[in-house]
């Protein structure tokens, strides 16, 4: 190689290395202006979010020739522990430092026993668990009020696409980390949850980011880190992460500080998307709005005159999208609240009064540990499945919204009351007969 050829290539090396290192120091003002920094919002909101660690027991799922004393002398197995430990890492918001609520995801202190509170200031506290709702993946915990930090809540209906958002938590157990991105998409449904209206982001969130914030750039919170896209199941961001709005957190956390649960209601129908062949049909002018496809004998719906072939635009004077997003609104009401729904019937929007059906309704977890996540309701064809969340112990076991029970280990019942008198939290190993569309099945529990 030529002297000339040598000194060119030292000389880009050196301008290389020159330019790098002018990156790493940036100057403190630009044309007098101050450089923009997040530093000064997230001072003031960062002591808001908390770290989450549970422990708890988890029952071991067996295969039923374990339980055979015959099979375990045969082969001479040693008895098996029955359950095991688990732990969990999480993230938390304040959002109530006069009393000391912090909201989080129930994935994160499910089947927990023991709940410990990290504040960024290194206190660690005891928590108290108020409520879950396992439907929307939301649990409201309380910690000793003494110097805490809140974040505001912003109006989540406000939040719009291309917006800067800021999600703070506490991803790998690393300790409280800060990611930025902006918000991808608004109102998605992903299948994960029963009732979703997550906000779309592509600011980092990672395993551990579960129940953190979701924040805008004035420092208001808009969501709570819930969930990301992770395809090939690594586990790894892939800058799709979903967050539950601040609208929906307000008002499930309304039920859980008043009921320890969320209340629903039933209207009483069965809904689908409008697409461009039923918009035909019904004489739409738009795909939006939600087909009624069937009204339940009965119920709240059939009492106000709600029908089948009717298509909802509007709920409480609000315009209506999709099925997704009329399900959502209408989970989050009270029972016995009363609602106005307009409807397009024969080509023109009818209104219509209606109220949300009050029928009681039972947690079947304070009947057996092992039906957890279901709600059971007393009607003329016996213990009818109200809800079942996805993903709960009675999810898992096959439940289903709908089912029917009618008999437990062989025995008929025909009401909660009799369910409960032959099942206890104590007893594991039974079998439950369900009636599904007029097929009778066993569910057997171990």
């Amino acid at each position: 190689m030529s002297t000339h050829k040598i000194q060119y290539v030292i000389s880009l090396v050196f301008l290389f290395c020159t330019t790098s290192t002018s990156f790493a120091y940036l100057p403190a003002s630009v044309d007098g202006q101050p450089v923009p920094s997040l530093a000064p919002m997230l001072e003031q909101i960062t002591p808001a979010v908390v770290n989450i660690s549970t422990q708890g027991r988890e029952r071991i799922q067996e295969n039923p020739l374990f339980n055979d004393p015959f099979f375990r002398h045969f082969f001479e197995m040693p008895e098996q522990p029955r359950e095991k430990r688990n732990q969990s890492l999480g993230s938390g918001v304040v959002i109530n430092a006069h009393k000391g609520y912090v909201v989080t995801n129930n994935h994160v202190i499910d089947k927990a026993e023991e709940i410990s509170v990290t504040l960024r200031d290194g206190r660690q506290l005891t928590a108290q668990l108020l409520g879950t709702d396992p439907q929307t993946d939301l649990a409201l915990l309380k910690i000793l009020p003494e110097n805490l930090v809140a974040i505001p809540f912003a109006n989540s209906d406000s939040v719009r696409v291309g917006d800067f958002v800021v999600a703070i938590g506490n991803p790998f157990g690393l300790g409280q980390t800060v990611t930025s991105g902006i918000v991808s998409a608004l109102g998605r449904s992903i299948g994960i949850e029963d009732y979703e209206d997550f906000i779309q982001t592509d600011a980092s969130i990672n395993p551990g980011n579960s129940g953190g914030a979701l924040v805008n750039l004035r420092g208001e919170l808009i969501g709570i880190n819930t969930a990301i896209l992770a395809p090939g199941g690594n586990g790894g961001n892939v800058g799709i992460g979903f967050a539950i709005p601040t609208n929906m957190i307000n008002q499930i956390v309304q039920h859980l500080i008043e009921y320890g649960e969320v209340q629903r209601g039933t209207l009483g129908i069965r809904i689908q998307d409008i697409t461009p062949d039923l918009a035909q049909a019904f004489g739409l002018k738009e795909n939006k709005g939600a087909a009624i496809v069937g009204v339940d004998k009965g119920s709240a719906a059939e009492k106000s005159g709600i029908q089948m072939g009717d298509v909802v635009v509007s709920l409480n004077n609000k315009a209506v999208s999709n099925s997704a997003e009329l399900r959502n609104r209408l989970g989050l009401l009270r029972i016995q609240e009363p609602l106005t729904v307009t409807v397009i019937r024969n080509g023109k929007p009818l209104t219509i009064n209606a109220k949300i059906d009050g029928s009681a309704t039972v947690n079947a977890e304070t009947i057996n540990v092992y039906l957890e996540g279901m709600r059971l309701k007393d009607s003329p064809q016996g213990i009818v499945v109200n809800e079942v969340a996805r993903r709960s112990s009675a999810w898992q076991l096959g439940f289903r919204k709908n089912d029917v029970i009618i008999g437990v280990s062989r025995r008929a019942v025909k009401n909660i009351a009799d369910l409960q008198s032959l099942l206890t939290s104590n007893i594991d190993s039974f079998s439950v007969q369900i009636n599904r569309q007029n097929d009778i099945f066993n569910i057997l529990i171990r």
